[in-house]
């Protein structure tokens, strides 16, 4: 109406200048003189129904009149019992109803039937002070057991003491149970996937939990994302769960470079590179090129592959191939394959074999010897992702056991071994942005024969024992914790605090040493990815701590 009246002195005000203008504008005017005259008569001819309330005034239009029942019908389920109407006036084509809700009766004695009441676990009447709050209590306890388009109704029975007394019915319908998933977006994902999901979550009821529970499993998983929570499509025979995934960036590359002293106190740069493929094939397989330098010229190369889902199944496979070089002295080369069953998305079980081999090769190197080993083992593995950008998972549990043949070839020697692993990390949340990170780790090789230098279990450095140099802690036996306080500057930055304490046990040494070390570090996002800087230090007790021992470590890491 407003465009069409200064469209009008628009007219007017052309209409000066030229003829043609005029003659426009008595067209135009003409126009929307039928156009005002068409919405008056539309608007006027239509009944309308106001209804007043009598105690604060307040007017509410309705259409028609059975809109103006349905609306009267509402006061009475929001407690309104005795609504009354005190006057009906006819006006032309509206009609004013004046109404009286009364008391709002929030308090009552209910009644219940036999099924509600075993289901509340309550008696069949009782007293209640706010019946919105029962009728909110019971309505939630029928849709978390899967009645999702359940409805409460109340039907007042009369007064009773001067308490309203009413009767609570639910009309529950159907029971809904989770039929199955259907993938939008990143559809590409293994069907062996999708198929665990249902096997997890397909018969169960649909309620709260079971979809947060979903909703929760998938956000933090290490291959995909979801766009947005998980729909629900309700047909008469199914419920269908709608997951709206994107695929992760989830390559790496890791590169640490560190600076500290040797064994002869020479400063020296050490490092190390992790190259990691994830889901290129849309199988949520990964191989992974690792190599390391330590300050005492040893060198690591492991090459890994794992393939989670052989032939469409929930069996997995994972080949490792280590290969560690300590300068001219020896070199050893391991391979670990693998088949394992995945539990869940965040467990596997599974079997192993080792291959090892060691060559000497310096004469002059006597603590050491060739051998060749050959076992068999058991391990387990657990990962919980976090929610948490920052921090790599939330909690990690590693186990391993290992039946080992070994052959000294130059004795001609054989000897049984064992061989235990175990590791565990979990970050916990204090409050606001404090954190917290426990880890610790253990190993333990056993024989009846004496071990030979290259053939120890090596720890120690930036993901170990920090403090101390890459693998130079050589041991049979080994244990150590870590305390580490993290503060969240933000979701893009933290800084740290740590603190670990530990032992070795070297019996061809002799050497049972309890160790210790601490430090500070600051991890933070740039542009290219998540920075660390690290500083530490440590030392073995009664000893003193030695500026010159300090550690340095700067380390970033990319997805991609």
């Amino acid at each position: 109406m407003r465009n069409v009246i200064l469209s009008e002195m628009k007219c007017n005000e052309e209409s000066f200048y030229t003829k043609d203008s005029s003659l426009r504008c008595a067209s135009f005017r003409m126009t929307a003189i039928f156009i005002l005259f068409f919405l008056s008569n539309f608007l006027f001819s239509q009944k309308h129904f106001i209804l007043i309330d009598s105690q604060t005034k307040k007017e509410f239009i309705k259409k028609d009149s059975l809109a103006a029942v349905k609306f009267l019908d509402s006061l009475s389920q929001n407690n309104y019992y005795f609504t009354q109407i005190l006057n009906v006036e006819k006006q032309s084509n509206i009609t004013k109803i004046l109404f009286d809700k009364g008391k709002n009766y929030n308090e009552a004695n209910v009644k219940l039937n036999d099924e509600i009441a075993k289901n509340l676990k309550s008696k069949t009447e009782f007293y209640t002070k706010n019946l919105d709050s029962l009728k909110k209590i019971i309505n939630k306890k029928y849709i978390d057991q899967g009645f999702a388009f359940s409805r409460v109704k109340t039907k007042f029975l009369g007064i009773q003491n001067g308490i309203p007394k009413v009767e609570i019915s639910v009309n529950s319908n159907e029971q809904r149970k989770i039929s199955g998933f259907v993938v939008k977006g990143y559809e590409k994902v293994p069907k062996r996937f999708i198929k665990n999901l249902e096997k997890e979550y397909s018969g169960k009821i649909y309620d709260e939990k079971n979809l947060i529970a979903i909703n929760q499993s998938l956000q933090n998983h290490a291959f995909v994302t979801l766009e947005r929570p998980p729909q629900t499509l309700f047909t008469k025979d199914s419920t269908s769960i709608y997951l709206f995934l994107q695929k992760k960036k989830v390559n790496s590359f890791d590169g640490i470079v560190g600076f500290g002293n040797d064994k002869s106190k020479k400063f020296t740069f050490n490092g190390s590179l992790n190259l990691q493929f994830r889901n290129v094939f849309n199988g949520f397989e990964s191989m992974g090129i690792f190599w390391q330098r330590n300050p005492d010229k040893g060198q690591t190369f492991d090459l890994q592959t794992d393939i989670p889902y052989l032939f469409k199944s929930n069996i997995g496979t994972n080949i490792r191939m280590n290969i560690f070089r300590q300068d001219s002295t020896y070199a050893n080369v391991k391979m670990l394959p693998s088949l394992y069953y995945n539990i869940s998305n965040r467990q596997k079980i599974g079997l192993r074999g080792t291959f090892e081999t060691s060559t000497v090769l310096d004469s002059l190197y006597v603590q050491g010897k060739d051998y060749s080993k050959k076992g068999i083992g058991l391990f387990y593995d657990y990962t919980e992702p976090t929610e948490i950008e920052l921090f790599l998972y939330k909690t990690r549990i590693r186990a391993e056991a290992d039946l080992i043949s070994t052959h000294y070839s130059k004795d001609d020697i054989k000897a049984s071994q064992k061989r235990y692993f175990i590791f565990a990390e979990r970050n916990f949340h204090l409050s606001g942005n404090h954190f917290v990170n426990l880890k610790g780790e253990t190993a333990l090789m056993s024989s009846q024969n004496e071990f030979t230098a290259n053939e120890l279990l090596r720890f120690g450095g930036w993901n170990s024992m920090r403090g101390f140099n890459e693998n130079s802690l050589l041991a049979d036996f080994y244990y150590f914790g870590n305390a580490e306080y993290r503060y969240l500057v933000s979701n893009q930055a933290f800084f740290d605090l740590f603190a670990q304490y530990g032992q070795l046990n070297n019996k061809s040494l002799s050497l049972k040493p309890k160790i210790y070390s601490f430090g500070i570090g600051f991890n933070f996002f740039l542009p290219i990815g998540l920075m660390s800087f690290q500083i530490s230090n440590g030392s073995e007790f009664g000893n003193q701590i030695k500026f010159s021992d300090t550690k340095i470590h700067w380390g970033i890491l990319t997805r991609f």
